[in-house]
């Protein structure tokens, strides 16, 4: 017995080394996690993860040449240049604008995007905080100043004695700039140079450079700093500006990325050296830089969306009915850009017709006649129609945001291939009741006869992918007009610092 007790007291001991042992091992291997974790964090954001997750995310400037909305669409030199990058990477393109334009480098190292793309200068002083891709183009910095009053009456000649034409004449002079912007550090350096003090007063973080352009031309201010780029499309817009006065070399513009994202910074790289993105970049350059016809025409629309201006000639009707659904205006206004892209006179293939492409049955259903019917009645036919099928979905699901997905589909393709979809995702053991990659699937995927032939099916085949994409395109562009308009609302109409010496 006394030696069985000791056998036992024995293996208690082995057991206790053994599981020592064991959670020494299993500490030590949380220790080289951490160390490994760290390297992970650093990368968090780089290009594997934005493979994996699907998505590139930049953080842009609204303004007339990065970044905007017009006549309903999202388009812009970066927006346009990074949506072909993501399409080259697989992953869809998010764009977030930036509030505060003397933050953007900080946002962007605190991991809340991928890219930032705003007409940045490369620096030494910016360079210690980011990386940046191969330049993308090349300007100098130029004073903004406004031309004299009478100006068209007046010579070259005489203009030129009016307005500032050597940088030693802005000793003294009020120029208004972000402080976290490239101007204000050339403005400061310019002050060295030319043994005198320029008076550099601060606007706002989330006041852009075209803001401050307008002011000049509006005489609110006296003169600001641009790139000469910028500076020139804006010339086409207020014709009293002159900006011939240079006070800067010419200046490298780049994208840029955290230093912690040398994947991504490698892949950009070799995408810009790229002959076929070469060729795609100067076609994107001359619409955006070069034709300044076409961007005076932009600037000059009221459709055209940075300080000002509105999605479509049917903004205060849409605000209107959208109340009636209980939807975000702008998402009835981009849902109606998908359906006829504002035409009035649209008419598919199908009959469907108007702007919100009602077919004649639908029409007659909510009391218009498709073809007669005016682009109120008809907004208001399809608003109706929009709530018949909310109120179908909101028995079924609850939240109002995922429902939304639902009724979209709905009033594309029909309630009934909707119906079948949400069956077969019960079937197959999905969520019912959420939308993206779960019924969204079934949809997609009901022209395939293993779906379209199930037991469940009541409805048949179906062409899923216009429906899918329907609900993602309109969804897309949500987020641009949301960005846009919610950055117009919260812009002072005038909000500069008081001067810093």
């Amino acid at each position: 017995m006394l030696i069985k007790l000791i056998k036992i007291r024995y293996a208690l001991v082995a057991v206790a080394i053994l599981l020592f042992v064991q959670t020494k091992q299993c500490v030590t291997g949380i220790k080289r996690l951490n160390n490994a974790d760290t390297s992970a964090i650093a990368q968090l954001n780089d290009l594997d993860a934005i493979k994996q997750r699907g998505k590139l995310v930049v953080l842009a400037e609204n303004n007339s040449t990065s970044y905007f909305v017009y006549r309903g669409e999202p388009l812009g030199y970066d927006y346009e240049m990074l949506n072909a990058y993501a399409g080259y990477l697989g992953v869809e393109l998010e764009m977030i604008v930036v509030n505060d334009m003397n933050s953007i480098l900080d946002e962007l190292n605190k991991g809340n995007a991928d890219i930032a793309a705003a007409n940045l200068t490369i620096t030494a002083e910016r360079t210690k905080m980011v990386s940046f891709t191969e330049p993308l183009l090349q300007t100098r910095q130029v004073l903004v100043q406004r031309k004299p009053d009478g100006w068209q009456k007046m010579t070259a000649q005489t203009i030129d004695k009016k307005l500032i034409r050597n940088p030693n004449e802005l000793i003294g002079k009020a120029v208004h700039v972000r402080s976290g912007s490239s101007f204000y550090a050339r403005l400061k350096s310019l002050s060295e140079e030319i043994g005198g003090q320029i008076n550099i007063i601060e606007a706002a973080g989330n006041q852009d450079t075209e803001e401050l352009i307008g002011y000049v031309a509006k005489g609110y201010i006296t003169c600001t700093v641009a790139d000469e780029n910028v500076a020139m499309i804006n010339q086409t817009y207020y014709d009293n500006l002159d900006i011939k006065t240079a006070i800067s070399f010419p200046q490298k513009i780049a994208w840029a990325t955290r230093q912690s994202s040398p994947k991504l910074l490698a892949s950009l790289n070799e995408w810009l050296e790229n002959q076929q993105t070469k060729n795609l970049q100067a076609a994107i350059f001359n619409k955006y830089y070069v034709n300044q016809r076409a961007a005076g025409e932009r600037m000059e629309s009221e459709f055209f969306c940075t300080n000002g201006g509105c999605i479509s000639p049917y903004d205060h009707v849409i605000q209107q009915f959208s109340k009636k659904v209980g939807w975000d205006w702008r998402l009835l206004a981009s849902m109606i850009y998908q359906e006829s892209h504002f035409d009035p006179e649209a008419q598919s293939w199908a009959g469907a017709y108007g702007l919100m492409q009602l077919i004649p049955t639908t029409a007659k259903r909510f009391g218009v006649d498709s073809l007669s019917a005016s682009p109120v009645q008809n907004i208001e036919a399809g608003t109706n129609f929009l709530i018949h099928l909310d109120k179908y979905w909101k028995d079924f699901i609850s939240d109002s945001s995922e429902r939304i997905k639902f009724v979209l589909a709905s009033y594309n393709v029909g309630l009934g291939h909707v119906i079948d979809a949400r069956s077969l995702a019960i079937k197959y053991d999905k969520d019912p009741d959420v939308w993206d990659n779960n019924v969204d699937f079934f949809l997609l995927n009901k022209s395939k006869p293993k779906y379209y032939n199930d037991d469940v099916v009541k409805y048949g085949y179906c062409r899923g992918e216009e429906p899918y994409n329907y609900v993602k395109k309109i969804l897309k562009r949500l987020e641009h007009y949301r960005n846009v308009l919610r950055i117009q609302d919260q812009k002072p109409v005038l909000a500069i610092a008081q001067s810093k010496k």
